[in-house]
């Protein structure tokens, strides 16, 4: 059965004080989950940075890797900077084959993915 997805959003400094908007994600990520994700990507899409943190993320179908998708072209747009943190091996080398890591960089942990914002 699959988890609800919640997403809170939580704001950090970065190295040079500029405030980073997190976008925690709990649950797993699929359809389903389009008005919790991308409601809170609306929410703090206003140019500056972003974090994406999926470290209580279990698991992401195509329907989800496709709304995190839909943000980044956004993201790319408009030029904001993102960055995620927090995947699973298996979804690190996922999110490399589907082509995210263009659009964002991948990181172990917050701190080294805030740092290269």
């Amino acid at each position: 059965m699959q988890a609800e997805t919640k997403t809170t959003i939580d704001r950090i400094s970065g190295t040079n004080g500029s405030p980073i908007a997190v976008l925690r994600f709990t649950g797993d990520i699929s359809s389903a989950s389009k008005e919790s994700v991308i409601g809170a990507w609306q929410t703090v899409n206003k140019g500056g940075p972003v974090l994406l943190d999926f470290s209580k993320v279990d698991y992401i179908n195509s329907s989800g890797i496709a709304l995190i998708i839909q943000m980044l072209i956004e993201a790319d747009k408009t030029g904001q900077k993102v960055a995620a943190f927090g995947l699973t091996p298996h979804f690190q080398k996922v999110f490399a084959m589907v082509g995210i890591s263009k659009y964002a960089g991948l990181y172990q942990d917050e701190k080294t993915a805030a740092s290269s914002l």
